[in-house]
């Protein structure tokens, strides 16, 4: 009868066993719940792009701001001492909304420019006198603070940069709040980044394509005149995944209609390239 615990089937009744104990309060690891989870994926319960926010978010407690932050290098940071007009182009011709400002060595940060608070001053004084005058002040972390640790504290600080110290105090880069939601979602475009699509899907000279796991299906449809469906999954990450059914490794193959697909790149969390062959049917 439909009411008798032992009439459902054995793959739904084998998965719910599972969930169970995992939430039962026994001893268990990171790895079994991913492998619930992955479960829960195949059985069609969560689909591919919630299964791959869901490991993000667990592998946040696992990485530190050392494994994401934008290096010195890559750093914009303004001189606070630099004329004002300077300073207002290296606002605009960077596109960021927030800026370390440093003294006369770059170890030395000041603090945090906004750039909203730039504006503010031109429209309110026709220019500050001083741009310290505007500094926020700046939250120092070290390379090694985790990051489930930092994005509680961006939350109740409503802090959304911090600089990055290395052991010996000197700046060693700079993380955001969008790095590590990036981390648990993907990446997150705004509208500074590069909108042209067609940059998602390079011509190879062997004759393959090196395609974004981040490419619209709509965009990969466009592009080859393919005909796969966007009603469940919006990119080609999300569509093949859920073909292999699994988060897959780099060096995983799968043929879809006249499509080759083999992973490039892949990390625990994510896809993030294929390399795609097109073989026509004969």
């Amino acid at each position: 009868m439909s009411d008798d615990p032992d009439s459902h089937p054995p793959e739904r009744r084998s998965w719910l066993e599972r969930l169970s104990i995992a939430f039962s309060g026994e001893p268990q690891t990171r790895e079994d719940l991913v492998e619930i989870l992955r479960d829960a994926q195949e059985n069609g319960l969560i689909g591919g792009d919630t299964l791959r926010m869901l490991e993000g978010a667990l592998g946040v407690s696992e990485l530190q701001v050392g494994d994401i932050m934008l290096n010195r290098s890559q750093m914009v940071s303004l001189p606070a001492d630099a004329p004002f007009m300077d300073l207002m182009r290296m606002v605009v011709e960077s596109g960021h909304s927030r800026f370390p400002v440093h003294g006369d060595d770059k170890d030395e940060i000041l603090g945090i420019l906004l750039a909203k608070d730039l504006l503010r001053g031109i429209v309110a004084d026709g220019g500050p006198g001083q741009i310290r005058e505007l500094l926020r002040p700046a939250i120092l972390i070290p390379e090694s603070k985790r990051l489930n640790v930092l994005l509680k504290e961006f939350r109740t600080s409503r802090n959304h940069m911090a600089i990055v110290v290395d052991e010996h105090g000197g700046v060693a880069g700079l993380v955001t709040i969008e790095d590590v939601l990036e981390q648990i979602v993907g990446r997150i475009d705004d509208e500074h980044d590069d909108a042209d699509d067609t940059s998602l899907i390079a011509a190879q000279p062997d004759g393959q394509f090196a395609v974004d796991a981040l490419t619209p299906i709509s965009d990969f449809n466009d592009r080859f005149g393919a005909d796969f469906p966007d009603d469940e999954y919006d990119t080609v990450g999300g569509l093949v995944t859920s073909a292999i059914g699994h988060l897959p490794e780099a060096g995983e193959e799968l043929r879809m209609g006249d499509f080759h697909f083999r992973v490039g790149h892949a990390d625990r969390r994510r896809v993030q390239s294929f390399v795609v062959s097109i073989h026509a049917r004969g």
